[in-house]
């Protein structure tokens, strides 16, 4: 019995410890955060003196040069924008060619299926990594198309989550590792980079955490490698169910993807779905909107469709969160309308007794005082409490933030004086009016396709200051994988009943079959 108190302690206390690790992490993130601006000017000026020498080179005629100094750029560019590194590419591939250089060719297009697949163009990355011949490769190089090949197979698989296609992909992509650790010298930090991923594909979770821990600790990894080691060690804890041990990994790979100015990155996107789990709504939020930004800024097309379809999740549970603050708000401002009316019934039985009782001139002056008094009270009570009302319906959201920091800070006695609150109403439509533009950003022709998919006189015409209407709202979240009529009338504040009838009024006015317009829908692209 002794023992098992004991060992239930231990647990308990390495529990607290570990959520307490991770708020640290996050809060050091939080500050990363607020200092990306300078971490991303800092990437620009190495980028700007690399460009300056390549100028340099340009005007000398050097042509090995120039590709070397081009396939650096593509090395700064090829996680932070996509469309620089690939001009960067064509540029050193164009002055591969005309040198006739087999062994550069094959080089830049090895580096050419990296960018490729970091963009989610994964048919195109494969297609230029298969082109290249190893037989002719050195070593290094027989080990980096390998590998390459091994991630866009990888990558590929995550991204179609298909249980069909899903195992071959995997498969292939660990027989390409295999074939590049041939290739590697051993106990080198490339050995264990490529070791450590190959047993965390294979799902050897206890091998995989310890090659990562290994690789991290005896080659000293900073900057991107350390990223994405602390990155891959939050999915190995994830997926072995330990949940903080996870959000720490994921918060020091996300700092470490900030400082190296990263774009191309999944550790943000991870991290805010498991805070999200933890019912950290609000930081949830804002780390989703941050990966959706890096996604759009690298113009990483598959990283975007993954983020759109979690995030009309997580921005409902976020309006769910405001409706329960609101409803709080209500209880406490009924309560004190009671405890208002009950003080000033009191106040008026006190005096009608002091009248009866005081027939006296003087008596009946102080009873006068007292009800003047009572009055004054009463006054404020009342000013307070439509005072509060109002506060609360114009900033319900400051409320929500600074209820967090008293509490965080323990002034329990400030709560009560309650911040100005918001418009619920109002804030539903600033939800929508950032749900169409999130949308639109993702599928910018939707508005135009959708109408494709109707007849001509009966297309919807927006209004000026609209993005979506209710009608395309509700296909848009149909388009992002929702189709639950339930969760789309939560989201819209909508019956059932009417989801159900605004759905079936569209389709009466399709231009193709009712039963083919929900999957013509779906078929519409996103950028």
């Amino acid at each position: 019995m002794k023992f098992r108190i004991i060992l239930a302690l231990l647990i308990s206390q390495f529990f607290c410890s570990s959520a307490q690790h991770y708020m640290e992490l996050i809060q050091e993130l939080e500050k990363t955060l607020d200092q990306k601006s300078s971490y991303i000017e800092q990437k620009e000026a190495i980028i700007q003196k690399k460009k300056d020498a390549l100028h340099s080179l340009e005007s000398s005629h050097a042509l090995r040069e120039q590709v070397l100094v081009n396939l650096q750029l593509v090395q700064e560019y090829q996680s932070f924008i996509y469309d620089s590194a690939q001009n960067y590419i064509n540029r050193a591939k164009e002055i591969a060619y005309r040198l006739k250089d087999r062994s550069l060719i094959d080089h830049v297009k090895i580096r050419e299926g990296f960018v490729l697949l970091s963009s989610g163009l994964f048919k195109e990355a494969i297609d230029s990594l298969s082109s290249v011949n190893p037989h002719v490769l050195n070593d290094s190089l027989k080990s980096t198309l390998y590998a390459t090949l091994a991630r866009a197979y990888y990558d590929l698989a995550d991204y179609v989550r298909d249980p069909n296609f899903m195992p071959q992909y995997i498969s292939q992509g660990n027989i390409y590792l295999d074939s590049s650790l041939l290739f590697v010298a051993p106990n080198t930090s490339e050995y264990w980079a490529t070791e450590s991923l190959q047993r965390m594909k294979q799902s050897d979770w206890n091998g995989s955490r310890n090659a990562f821990e290994y690789w991290m600790t005896h080659f000293e990894l900073t900057g991107h490698p350390y990223a994405i080691a602390t990155s891959s060690l939050g999915h190995i804890y994830h997926m072995t169910g330990f949940p903080d041990e996870a959000i720490a990994y994921f918060a020091r790979a996300a700092i470490a993807d900030i400082k190296t100015a990263t774009m191309e990155t999944v550790a943000l996107r991870n991290l805010a779905n498991l805070l999200y789990e933890k019912g950290e709504e609000q930081r949830a939020y804002r780390y989703i909107i941050e990966a959706l930004n890096d996604a759009s800024f690298f113009n990483a097309r598959h990283r975007k469709l993954e983020i759109g379809q979690i995030l009309p999740i997580i921005e409902g549970e976020q309006m769910n969160v405001i409706r329960r603050q609101r409803d709080r708000i209500t209880e406490f401002s009924v309560f004190i309308s009671i405890l208002s009316v009950a003080l000033f019934f009191a106040l008026m039985i006190i005096l009608i007794f002091f009248r009866r009782l005081n027939k006296a001139r003087l008596v009946i002056r102080e009873s006068n005082e007292k009800l003047m008094e009572a009055n004054k009270i009463k006054d404020e009570y009342i000013a307070y409490f439509f005072n509060q009302n109002s506060e609360y319906i114009e900033k319900i959201e400051s409320l929500q933030k600074w209820v967090r920091r008293k509490v965080a800070a323990r002034q329990f006695e400030g709560l009560r004086k309650f911040p100005q609150s918001m418009n619920v109403q109002n804030e539903r439509m600033a939800l929508y009016e950032r749900f169409d533009r999130i949308f639109l950003k993702l599928f910018p022709n939707f508005v135009e396709e959708f109408n494709n998919l109707l007849k001509a006189d009966e297309q919807i015409q927006l209004k000026d200051d609209q993005l979506l209407n209710t009608d395309l709202r509700i296909y848009a979240l149909i388009r992002l994988g929702i189709h639950d009529n339930e969760k789309i009338a939560s989201f819209l504040n909508y019956s059932v009943n009417t989801i159900y009838a605004y759905k079936t009024k569209i389709k009466g006015k399709a231009n193709c079959p009712s039963e083919q317009f929900k999957q013509k829908v779906m078929e519409i692209k996103s950028i």
